[in-house]
Parts: C-alpha cells; structure tokens; sequence
C-alpha cells in the first residue's frame, strides 16, 4: 500500500519547493490490523506535515457521487425565489437552509459563494431537538425528486467513512482506535454544506470565494468538482490543493488541534473564487458531540501556541466549556443576521 504525491504547479509568485498534499489510498482501513496501522501511519505523517491529504480507495460509490452532483446543479440553477423558499430564516436553531451570494461571511468579509446548509436529519420528538440544542434539527429540502433522498444517503456514507478516519488518526497517535468514538464521536455532530462558487458577473466582486480560515471540529471531508480553487497555507508559501479523481480533500480542525497540543495543526486554507465557470464543493463536517468537553490526550507534550500566526489571532487551547460553545461563537460571525437564533 502506497500513498503517491500529485504533482502540483506552485502558482506564480508563490516559492518555489512547496510541499505537496499526500494521497492516502484508505481502502486498508477495512482490512486487518498491519493494513489499518500502515494506512493511519501515512494519514499520521500529513497531519503533522501540513494537516491535509487526499482519500482515494474510500468506498463511497461512485454513482451516488454524481446524482449528488447533478441534484446539485439543477437546485442552484432554480430561480433564486425558489431557492429562498427555503432559506436559512426559516430553518431557526437548526441552522439549516439556502444562503445567498455574499451572505455568509469570513472574518468579516462576504464570500463569494451560495449554498445549502444540512445537517443529521433529527424527528421533532429527538431529545437534542426537544432540548432546542442548536443546530439539531430538521434538514430544510428543495422540492426537487431525489434531492432529500440522495443527500441523506451521501450523509450516511461519508460519516462512515468519517469514522473509519477518525479510527486511523487514534492509531496514528499510538491510542486505541475507538479513543475517540469512546469520548466524542459515538453520535458524532454531522454537519453538510453544498456550496456553489458561480462564475464572475460584472457585479461580482472580492477575490475569495472563501477567505483565509481553519475549519473548527475535528475531521472535514470535501468532495470537490475539477474547477480548483482551494488553497492550503504552508510555512513555505500557499499551495494549491488540485482536483484529484475519486478522492476526499481531508484536513483536520481545532479540536483535533486542541487535542493533540498542536501535534496535528488545523491549517488555514481558502478558496479562490472561480473565473471561467460554476464551481461546487460539499464538505462535511465530522466534529465532536455538541455537548462533548475536549480535552488534550494525555502523555503529549505542549507545543508553542500558534495564535500569533493564525488567520483570527485566537488560541484553540485557551477557551473553556463544551465543543458546541466554541462552535456557536464561531458561527455567530458567520450570520450575524442569524445569531439570535442560536441563544
């Protein structure tokens, strides 16, 4: 089992000799144990590089893939009077729905994207629901055949993945690998988003599709369309992280951060927005439990605290309380409009 380097352009002005997102074949993560410790040591190794690595060999099907793809086009194609049919006010503390062009915001900018907010589906009578735990709920669908059906099932297939992920990244650090479905990812916080990143109008403004950020969980697992646009920052200068056919763009986030006393550092990224064409992504989101209190693994070493050179100047190992608490003052920034609803 090898894990083979893509071969990428450093974009112009940018240094040369920039590292190189590693692709992971992750098919032994089903197979025995020499297998799974093999695959974790490599996901180990792109942790501690640069916090990113490609997914191949994941098991998701193919097919399911491209419906979600197609579904995808058709619902961002509708008029935008339909799309707000279903937009984010009306989903309330499930945080769910449509958001337009230059709604959501990164640090204080508009992005220049659009998308769907989802989550796990949860019946009203769910006690997180009736607990009006934020961002637990029910999803907000488009009247599209299919869409509901095809989403869910996308869901339940990447979060297993997710898991068996989760499980490599524990044997990476030397622990066992339900260590972290014993402490925070048995009923682990799914959160899914569809964005479409659309072609430039002569009113289209900003650079970024997605300004600079770090992602605020534990695991994020995109599947990407070949446009481009990602970009992954690097002590050596920002690279860009290309399509690759058939994979998962993987890169771990705060908690795991938090956890591991910066061993695995969430790394900051972005997206440049798109020039020639529509561009869709789908990251979901594989976090701890809401209520989940995350603490460092013991037996691991203090790193220096990089909150001087991070995108918001803020520490992931300084805040106290639960992963849901650091989550809603996150996203409170990203709707303003809509933070009321989270309190």
């Amino acid at each position: 089992m090898t894990s083979t380097p893509p071969h990428f352009a450093p974009r112009a002005g940018t240094k040369p000799g920039l590292p190189v997102v590693p692709v992971i074949d992750v098919a032994g993560l089903g197979g025995d144990r020499e297998n799974r410790v093999e695959v974790a040591r490599q996901i180990g190794a792109a942790c501690r590089a640069h916090g990113f690595f490609y997914a191949i060999g994941h098991g998701v099907d193919p097919a399911l893939i491209e419906r979600l793809q197609e579904l995808a086009r058709e619902f961002f194609a509708l008029d935008p009077a339909r799309k707000r049919r279903i937009a984010m006010v009306h989903g309330g503390r499930a945080w769910r729905g449509y958001f337009g062009v230059g709604d959501e915001l990164t640090s204080g900018v508009p992005d220049r994207k659009e998308g769907l907010y989802l989550g796990t589906e949860l019946a009203p009578d769910h006690p997180l629901v009736r607990a009006r735990t934020p961002m637990h709920g029910a999803n907000l669908f488009p009247e599209l055949p299919g869409f509901r059906e095809t989403v869910l099932d996308y869901m339940e297939a990447v979060t297993g993945l997710g898991h068996r992920l989760v499980a490599a990244i524990a044997l990476s650090l030397e622990l066992e690998e339900d260590y972290f479905a014993r402490r925070y990812t048995a009923e682990p916080l799914v959160l899914f988003r569809i964005f479409n990143y659309p072609a430039p109008t002569p009113e289209s403004v900003g650079l970024w599709g997605v300004g600079e950020h770090t992602d605020y969980g534990l695991l994020t697992l995109l599947l990407q369309d070949d446009n481009g646009g990602l970009e992954v920052r690097t002590d050596a200068g920002w690279l860009d992280a290309k399509p690759v056919a058939g994979s998962f763009v993987c890169n771990i986030g705060d908690m795991l951060d938090r956890m591991t006393r910066g061993l695995y550092r969430s790394t900051p990224h972005r997206v440049r927005a798109s020039v020639r064409r529509d561009r869709l992504s789908f990251p979901l989101f594989f976090d701890p439990g809401f209520h989940a209190r995350v603490q460092p693994i013991d037996g691991l070493p203090a790193r220096a605290d990089d909150r001087e050179t991070r995108w918001d100047g803020e520490s992931v190992h300084a805040f106290e309380g639960s992963y849901g608490d650091y989550l809603v003052a996150k996203v409170s920034k990203v709707f303003p409009q809509l933070s009321s609803d989270l309190h």
